[in-house]
């Protein structure tokens, strides 16, 4: 063996020989890396701690089942009522009208980047896209009440100055970047070989990307629109600007309503003493809002094991 290689190899076996200070700088590293996966963690723990301690004392004076059935919600009246109904019907309208506006437009976007557009123009709408989500959302409230809700008052005369349909509309448009940018990186994921598969059964480009493309993609379709789903259920400040704020247990979206998230925001602005059954009644509604969202990440996630594809 020349000097050369002993040199070589007595230099690979010092760094490859125990060093306690870089084992010491490793552990560090590691116990920082855990502490800041752990934030999440404990986050979620102390709002589940505190939604829950605030519903027991609520719950200790209004019974569950007029929680659950009462078709009255006026918590800060002398003659009070309990029915979280009149706050979940807002919620599940204003969040059908935005999901019915957002997943069409945002699977269609997804489409034509992934599919059919070219470099320049995918480079250029991408950001464009991401742009349009990072818009303060009470921006898209004043937008929704001082630009769409005159536009379809021209269409329906009957259109009060607030409504679900407005505020919903709205909220459609400012979950669109989420689904299409989500939705385009799951296709631009489907391996290329089963489009060249496609295109040579003398498929076409249009019938590849939705008989071909999307059912490959369909797991990571679904979580977008899960996302969606949660962004529009917990959406605040479109639905406290336009959609009135008003206490209405209704199906109809032309009329105004209140909202989880908006009676949140009029309760905790106002001068409700701590501990009062009228305070507790944001926790309690807080808590409706964290199941709600739950069993639709709960849904989300049995899809994308359902139907995820293995490549």
């Amino acid at each position: 063996m020349s000097v050369n290689s002993a040199s070589d190899l007595h230099q690979v076996s010092d760094r490859l020989a125990h060093n306690a200070m870089r084992h010491v700088s490793e552990r560090i590293i590691e116990m920082l890396l855990f502490a800041a996966a752990a934030v999440s963690v404990l986050t979620t723990v102390g709002i589940v701690y505190v939604l829950v301690s605030e519903s027991i004392h609520f719950f200790q004076h209004v019974p569950l089942i007029d929680f659950l059935t009462d078709t009255q919600w006026t918590p800060l009246f002398d003659d009070a009522h309990y029915g979280i109904m009149v706050l979940i019907s807002g919620t599940l309208v204003s969040s059908g009208v935005a999901l019915s506006v957002a997943i069409p437009m945002g699977t269609i976007i997804a489409i034509y980047l992934s599919e059919f557009a070219n470099t320049k123009v995918r480079e250029v709408a991408k950001p464009v896209l991401e742009l349009l989500g990072g818009i303060p959302t009470i921006v898209f409230g004043y937008f929704a009440l001082l630009i769409v809700t005159p536009l379809l008052q021209k269409i329906f005369p009957e259109l009060p100055g607030f409504s679900l349909l407005s505020a919903g509309l709205v909220m459609g448009i400012m979950i669109v970047p989420y689904i299409a940018s989500l939705s385009e990186d799951a296709m631009r994921a489907v391996p290329m070989s089963m489009r060249e598969g496609s295109y040579a059964m003398g498929a076409t480009k249009l019938y590849t990307a939705i008989h071909v493309v999307v059912p490959a993609a369909i797991s990571g379709l679904a979580a977008s629109y899960i996302l969606g789903i949660s962004r529009a259920v917990g959406e605040t400040m479109i639905l406290a600007v336009a959609a009135g704020m008003q206490p209405n247990l209704t199906w109809n979206p032309m009329e105004p309503a209140a909202t989880i998230t908006s009676y949140i925001v009029q309760v905790a602005l106002g001068d409700l003493p701590h501990g009062s059954i009228g305070y507790q009644t944001i926790f309690a509604a807080g808590l409706t809002l964290l199941l709600i969202t739950l069993m639709f990440n709960i849904a989300g996630q049995w899809l994308r094991r359902r139907y995820r594809e293995a490549y």
